[in-house]
């Protein structure tokens, strides 16, 4: 398949993941990608050549300097002696242990390739231990533990997987050269990632004050770095391009404090910009992760020399000797910890054997595995290759399947597992919990969540826009606290149980179905008395239907689209395509619209006043503030359309303006004062504030098109 072609079937695919992943929350997105690759492999037969040189540069380069750049700067001065002893001590047990049992249980693999094995496959995703030790509370020296482990440990083991494998092509291995090499490769990867790094840096603060600060050529400056530092650091000086671009990253994470307040504007689009990058990336490794699979495996499960059922064996085995590797290793780590402050928590089995699960391996494993030549050099063929690929495959999903099948069993309490890329609900995951950062409020109202302190803010919001209400601005005021409810009824859908929602949500869409039900009537009969035209009503009758629809996703928790509703969105296309191609003036069709609001209007506010009034109905039931908004939204209606002439589109985006950022003003304060009173965390507050200045800011740039226009 030519490249153009397959990269945007890639894409498409990462997207078609991260749909599937919402509505299979079970399953990490990260293993859904890799069925999907498994499954155009198979099926359309689509093949990508893995070398190792252009996978690392274009795919892991960008991904371990943005995990650097990403990483806490208190974590990382607490982590200074952990980093060290889980990059080269893990690594060279995991490497030298692992290998010996290896080359013990499965005798079939020389000793120097099952060490080789073992180095490939010591790397662990950081993301998803992260996301595994938030979800389980793994005590705070574990996560530094794992967290510094897997930062570090994708370089020390490509270097150790490196020289075990020239041991098993040559049949030869000078520890000494192998040691020197090993801080060479490491050192002048540090050193050249350090310099780099800064160089980059300088030649920005330059370019700064020399007045070329244009946010694009920043942005694109920062996302070409990694590349480079590798590309220099493999390349020029034959040293780890991986060292380079972690250490590079975790320099460019402490050098950029000052950008947040020198250049905000491009803090925050570079974030974005990364967040899209390595959304891509990890997405399109895991893809090609199962591309790879019937490649790694066809040669053991066709063989005759090894039997499937046993090579599947042998992988179970393998895992097992890393998880249980990584648990003792864990475990062993708590308890010299606990022995030397006994003021630390006792070691626990559990918490070690929830590290050990959370040793989730992936790309670079395969991306290395894929580097082990057919022959060595004696021109005979690499012992046992086929079980080799066939065994690092199998513990690749073996750990993704066990990390999301077995951890929720044994967390504390549940959250998504994700990995590198992966975008979980932050409302939902982080946000949720009002003292996520620590801040211990001692105020006496209860904490909300994000999604309550929305509700709340916007409250506000409608309450400021309906005190700045006048008969001049009736129509902007009504429209924007008509969005405003939308916005709140989204929120209480996503933040409450069914239970909680069920009568509220029931009452107000029964009002809201009753005056849309008097709308279409009144149009019907305005068309059969030909009292307007046929193309008029219909133009009308379809913006209640799209009303009506987003109503009903705004009050409906959301699911898998029904055969009924696609037919409804395909008959409500070809209608929108008739009309569209319909003739007519459209100024007599816009007064002719005008003419059915205010008559559709009148007959949803008498639909809704009968509606009541009926015998089995119950007026008090229903939300007081709820019908008050949708009986002057009509009203409102009706003046507009009476009016509408006096009014001017610029006047209208005018008033609409300056009332949203009325309301904005009115969220800020809300905030303020959630956060003085306690109600909200730190954490929570900040993301509020930066929902707010995104509405703010997009309000902006709307006039600055505008001024251009």
């Amino acid at each position: 398949m030519p490249i153009i072609e397959l990269v945007i079937l890639l894409a498409c695919l990462v997207l078609l993941s991260n749909v599937l992943s919402h509505y299979l929350v079970a399953i990490p997105v990260s293993l859904i990608q890799v069925g999907l690759g498994l499954g155009v492999a198979l099926l359309l037969n689509v093949q990508v050549k893995l070398q190792t040189d252009w996978f690392m540069l274009v795919f892991i380069a960008p991904m371990l300097y943005n995990d650097g750049r990403e990483f806490p700067k208190q974590e990382l001065w607490e982590l200074r002696g952990a980093i060290f002893a889980n990059a080269i001590v893990l690594v060279f047990i995991t490497t030298i242990l692992g290998g010996f049992l290896i080359h013990v249980l499965i005798p079939t693999i020389p000793l120097a390739v099952g060490i080789a094995l073992a180095a490939i496959l010591s790397p662990t995703d950081p993301i998803a231990v992260q996301s595994i030790s938030e979800g389980v509370k793994l005590p705070k020296e574990i996560l530094h533990l794992v967290s510094g482990e897997s930062l570090i440990n994708d370089a020390s083991g490509l270097i150790g997987f490196k020289y075990a494998l020239a041991a098993a092509v040559t049949g030869t291995f000078v520890l000494g050269e192998a040691v020197g090499d090993f801080f060479y490769i490491s050192l002048v990867g540090l050193a050249v990632g350090l310099a780099l790094i800064t160089i980059i840096q300088l030649i920005r603060d330059v370019l700064r004050r020399e007045g070329i600060n244009d946010i694009v050529f920043n942005v694109v400056l920062q996302i070409l770095t990694p590349f480079a530092i590798y590309f220099i650091a493999e390349e020029w000086f034959h040293a780890s391009g991986v060292v380079a671009v972690v250490a590079a990253g975790v320099l460019s994470h402490l050098q950029n404090s000052h950008e947040s307040e020198d250049a905000p504007e491009l803090r925050l689009v570079t974030e974005r910009v990364w967040n899209v990058v390595v959304y891509l990336l990890n997405g399109i490794v895991f893809l090609i992760l199962g591309i790879e699979l019937p490649a790694a495996t066809q040669a053991t499960i066709k063989g005759a020399h090894t039997n499937t059922f046993h090579a599947v064996f042998d992988v179970l085995i393998v895992w097992g000797i890393l998880l249980l590797i990584r648990v003792a290793w864990t475990y062993a780590y708590m308890l010299f910890n606990w022995l030397r402050h006994h003021k630390k928590a006792k070691p626990s089995l559990r918490i070690a054997a929830l590290s050990g699960l959370s040793g989730v391996r992936g790309a670079i494993t395969m991306a290395g595995v894929f580097t082990i030549p057919t022959v060595v050099a004696s021109g005979k063929a690499f012992p046992e290759r086929a079980l080799v690929l066939f065994i690092a495959a199998g513990v690749i999903i073996v750990s993704l399947v066990a990390a999301a099948a077995i951890l929720p069993l044994m967390a504390a309490k549940s959250l998504p597992f994700v990995t590198r890329g992966s975008s979980p609900d932050e409302d939902d995951a982080v946000l949720a919990d009002g003292t996520d950062d620590g801040d211990d409020s001692s105020g006496q109202l209860p904490q909300l969540t994000y999604k309550q302190a929305r509700i709340y803010i916007l409250q506000l919001a409608i309450q400021n826009i309906e005190e700045h209400r006048r008969p001049a601005n009736q129509r902007a005021a009504y429209d924007l606290i008509l969005d405003q409810q939308f916005q709140i009824r989204r929120l209480e859908v996503a933040s409450q149980t069914a239970d909680e929602l069920a009568p509220m949500l029931t009452d107000e869409l029964e009002l809201r179905l009753v005056a849309l039900n008097g709308e279409r009537a009144a149009v019907r009969e305005m068309i059969a008395n030909k009292q307007t035209s046929k193309l008029a009503g219909q133009v009308y009758l379809r913006r209640v239907d799209r009303r009506e629809q987003r109503f009903l996703q705004a009050t409906h928790r959301q699911g898998l689209p029904t055969l009924r509703s696609l037919r409804l969105l395909l008959t409500r296309a070809m209608q929108g395509i008739r009309l569209w191609l319909a003739p007519g003036d459209s100024e007599e069709l816009r007064v002719a619209l005008l003419d059915i609001q205010r008559e559709a209007s009148k007959a949803a506010i008498k639909a809704l006043s009968q509606y009541l009034k009926r015998a089995n109905v119950d007026e008090q039931q229903f939300d007081r503030q709820a019908l008050y908004h949708l009986i002057v939204h009509y009203r409102n209606r009706i003046e507009n359309a009476k009016n509408d002439h006096t009014l001017s589109r610029d006047d209208y985006e005018q008033q609409l303006h300056g009332l949203r950022i009325k309301s904005l003003g009115a969220e800020r304060a809300g905030v303020q004062h959630l956060l003085e009173s306690g109600q909200i965390s730190l954490r929570t507050a900040a993301k509020l504030r930066q929902f707010i200045n995104y509405s703010e800011n997009l309000l902006m740039l709307n006039d600055i098109e505008a001024d251009e226009d």
